[in-house]
């Protein structure tokens, strides 16, 4: 069966994460280990202990979320004994995911993913002061007519959307009353539900262009090499391997629209048949169903779960 690496973004994170896989196995608490150092904070005992308060953090979610991600592909590489390649065709993930997706596939150094991450979330959070920026989730409705929501519900402010997830479920950002007349506008096409998001910042908008100047200075500094499989990638829906190519669709995807059911297509085409979401949590496994049917999702969270995995490949 071909399977595609995928790992999750922001809203997976919970305290506790990762505690079983740095109980069961020592290659976890190396990853949780090389991350504290990278970072100059001790990030494993927040995951492991909380407080929940500054868990949520975007600048401590984000390495927090790659680090669980990565502990569990090095489990399955070092202790399981199976390279990337002969598990996967793909690499893909969601927002920050898609650095946990570099990082499993070679692209960049856990360190350098971890120092990239927290300043990403340094930058997010403070391109827009806390309740100017809202996102929602559009329940029930498809891309176009949640973009002409926007279109209607901007009337000079920012509104787009965020995160075409599939199944029906979209992600709107922008200014806090746009985003709200955005939620009025798609149920006047067709939307079921909408919700506000507690979320500290409008992520994946043109709010954002601070946070991805920051990130383009940044990443400027960094070495990359090509990937050991093609990553899918948020902003193109479609594998790239050229380091400088990655760079710039990691800069555009601060502002950009996550497509990721565009993404998981591809993927599709590409005789992908299986997603197996690695770290913590089953928002990813859990979307695969509904986007396509004949495809399959699997979740990587606890040693059972990889145990169970390595007998199957």
């Amino acid at each position: 069966m071909s399977r595609a690496f995928v790992f999750p973004g922001q809203g997976s994170q919970a305290v506790g994460m990762g505690a079983d896989l740095a109980a069961a196995f020592a290659t976890a608490r190396d990853v949780f280990g090389e991350v504290d150092e990278a970072l100059k904070q001790n990030l494993s005992k927040l995951m492991r202990e909380g407080p929940e308060s500054d868990l949520v953090l975007t600048e401590n979610a984000q390495p927090a979320l790659m680090a669980v991600s990565l502990a569990v592909v090095r489990i399955l590489e070092k202790d399981g004994g199976k390279p990337l390649p002969a598990m996967a065709s793909h690499v893909a993930g969601h927002s920050l995911g898609e650095y946990s997706a570099l990082a499993a596939a070679g692209t960049l150094k856990v360190a350098d993913a971890a120092r990239l991450l927290k300043l990403r979330g340094q930058s997010m959070q403070k391109a827009v002061p806390v309740g100017v920026g809202a996102m929602a989730a559009l329940l029930g409705i498809e891309l176009e007519p949640a973009q002409e929501a926007c279109k209607a519900a901007a009337q000079g402010e920012v509104v787009a959307v965020a995160n075409d997830n599939g199944g029906g479920q979209v992600v709107v950002s922008g200014h806090k009353d746009a985003v709200e007349r955005a939620i009025e506008a798609a149920k006047a096409r067709g939307c079921k539900r909408g919700m506000l998001l507690p979320v500290s910042a409008p992520f994946h908008c043109s709010l954002m262009q601070p946070a991805a100047d920051a990130m383009k200075a940044a990443l400027e500094g960094v070495t990359m090499m090509p990937p050991r499989v093609p990553l899918v990638a948020n902003v193109l829906a479609a594998e790239i391997s050229d380091p400088a190519a990655i760079k710039q669709r990691l800069v555009e995807q601060v502002t950009g629209l996550v497509r990721w059911r565009e993404s998981v297509q591809y993927m599709k085409s590409k005789g992908v048949e299986m997603l197996v979401e690695c770290g913590t949590g089953k928002v990813l496994s859990g979307l695969v169903k509904r986007i396509d049917k004949d495809m399959t999702g699997l979740a990587l969270n606890a040693p059972a779960d990889i145990e169970a995995f390595l007998k199957t490949v």
